[in-house]
């Protein structure tokens, strides 16, 4: 089964070289500029390994890992343009399994990635999989990536699937356009909100029933999209 990566890093160069390097070696890449975004995209599609960056925008990389220890014990591979023995004694009492300096051979990060992968493996997360999130008359299951609206199934693309978890994570809360890309396509979408329109079209034509009188999902002119549950 391919295993599936979150990047963390707002060096974008950075993330389009890793991502295709990765994907190149058989993973699935998710990506993301923040720690923000990060979490937000770890609770729609938890991943097998994260690699985070310690040097981040808002959040950093040690108060990121916390958080992400807190939900499930995934396993972390700390990168950093710092070369103090500090960040890495840090950085790995807090919980990261390897920590690698920029820069780095790519070959030598695909064989760490591989080597906590294994170990992990071989023990493997008892955690209990996600509760169903529901939002009012709408059920959503991550694990088995189905949908429901009042007990009856949803027929959804897995970008509309995506999408609409996003706004459930955050029911009843204005997400903004840029965060929906960035969460949802990830940060290289950044600039391109038709994408964010489109799909809203084709979710409100599956949940409304009038998609141009909308109850469900709600425009906030000039901000973003709000979900609000029905009964």
């Amino acid at each position: 089964m391919t295993k599936s990566i979150l990047l963390v890093d707002d060096d974008a160069l950075l993330r389009r070289s890793l991502t295709f390097h990765l994907e190149q070696a058989g993973y699935q890449v998710l990506a993301a500029a923040n720690a923000e975004d990060a979490l937000t995209i770890s609770q729609r599609q938890p991943p097998d390994l994260v690699l985070l960056d310690i040097s981040l925008p808002g959040m950093d990389g040690l108060d990121a890992l916390k958080a992400f220890k807190a939900r499930r014990d995934v396993p972390i591979i700390y990168l950093s343009a710092r070369r103090r023995d500090l960040d890495q004694v840090v950085g790995l009492e807090l919980g990261a399994d390897d920590y690698i300096t920029k820069p780095f051979d790519v070959d030598v990060l695909l064989a760490r990635i591989k080597a906590v992968l294994r170990r992990t493996l071989a023990t493997p997360d008892a955690s209990q999989p996600p509760a169903a999130l529901i939002a009012g008359d709408l059920e959503i299951d991550s694990a088995a990536h189905t949908a429901t609206l009042a007990g009856k199934p949803l027929n959804l693309s897995p970008r509309e699937f995506d999408l609409l978890h996003t706004l459930a994570l955050q029911a009843g809360v204005v997400v903004s356009t840029n965060d929906l890309l960035a969460q949802v396509w990830g940060a290289e979408f950044f600039g391109e909100p038709q994408v964010v329109y489109v799909h809203i079209r084709w979710l409100r034509e599956k949940l409304e029933a009038d998609p141009d009188h909308p109850q469900r999902i709600i425009t906030v002119r000039g901000v973003g999209y709000k979900l609000v549950p029905q009964p």
